[in-house]
């Protein structure tokens, strides 16, 4: 959750900071209607600071937002201090200087950067501004390019609603092992129980991943329950693994890597079709 609110993505690029933020708060009792009434229905507000880029024509800020459009959104706001120090901002109008001073503080903009604002459910904004985050460092040359980043991502849900299917399914596999600490929220809170799962993060590319498996065949009956995988079809398709279950499996977990991915990185390749034998 916490890459995904701060960066927009479970694999982040850490050789740049360039955090998404939030900043609902500065809307909440606000005169733009579109944020207000977003925030008011449980959405949120969340700013991307591009350091240095405060100072782009409003023909390029324009094209910025046809590009954050193109991407999926419904619009771009933009905020920045003119060389006056005064408030400019595509919603300067209808949200007024106070508010706007309050998100460029609240943000920590400099003179010169720009404050990209994004409004939305769940992750749509830091989704959103995780992609302009990416295109904007590597357009303002903000990423070392020498630099090799690496990050651990854990903590993923372990379930999560699919709309086509209208039930949870399982984030990773149904026999990844919920966290013991999370194990009594199993039945009353499934949404929230996290994964023993983890990612291993380069510049942006997962090179690696894993997770702890269950060993009690009394959770894994519970995961099918609320996969809605009955007795019989988890006894047709995992027959083997369940009467190993119940024979007292030990804990065990792993991890794989990605060696055609790390060969890429390492080539400064783009594509692991470049250093794979038998693309």
């Amino acid at each position: 959750v916490e890459a995904m609110n701060r960066y927009g993505t479970d694999k982040p690029d850490m050789r740049f900071e360039m955090p998404v933020q939030e900043v609902s708060e500065a809307f909440r009792d606000g005169a733009f209607k579109v944020f207000r009434g977003l925030v008011d229905q449980g959405g949120s507000i969340r700013a991307l600071v591009v350091p240095g880029a405060g100072r782009q024509s409003r023909a390029q800020l324009d094209k910025l937002v046809d590009e954050a459009i193109s991407l999926g959104a419904k619009g771009l706001v933009w905020v920045r201090r003119s060389e006056e120090g005064d408030v400019q901002s595509s919603i300067l109008k209808v949200a007024g200087a106070q508010a706007l001073t309050r998100v460029v503080d609240m943000v920590g903009a400099q003179a010169d950067d720009l404050t990209l604002l994004a409004g939305g459910f769940g992750f749509e904004a830091s989704e959103l501004l995780g992609q302009l985050r990416l295109l904007l460092a590597q357009r303002e040359g903000l990423i070392d390019e020498n630099r090799m980043a690496l990050a651990w991502v854990v903590d993923f849900p372990l379930l999560e609603w699919s709309e086509t299917e209208q039930r949870l399914v399982s984030m990773h596999h149904p026999f990844t092992s919920p966290r013991s600490e999370d194990l009594e929220r199993l039945e009353s809170d499934p949404a929230s129980v996290r994964a023993q799962a983890y990612d291993l993060v380069l510049n942006g590319s997962e090179i690696a991943g894993g997770s702890i498996r269950i060993h009690d065949s009394s959770v894994q009956a519970s995961i099918f329950r609320l996969l809605k995988i009955s007795d019989d079809d988890a006894k047709m398709r995992f027959g083997f693994f369940l009467d190993a279950l119940e024979y007292g499996t030990p804990p065990h977990g792993g991890i794989a890597f990605g060696l055609d991915r790390i060969i890429a990185i390492l080539a400064g390749e783009p594509s692991i079709r470049d250093v794979m034998a038998f693309p």
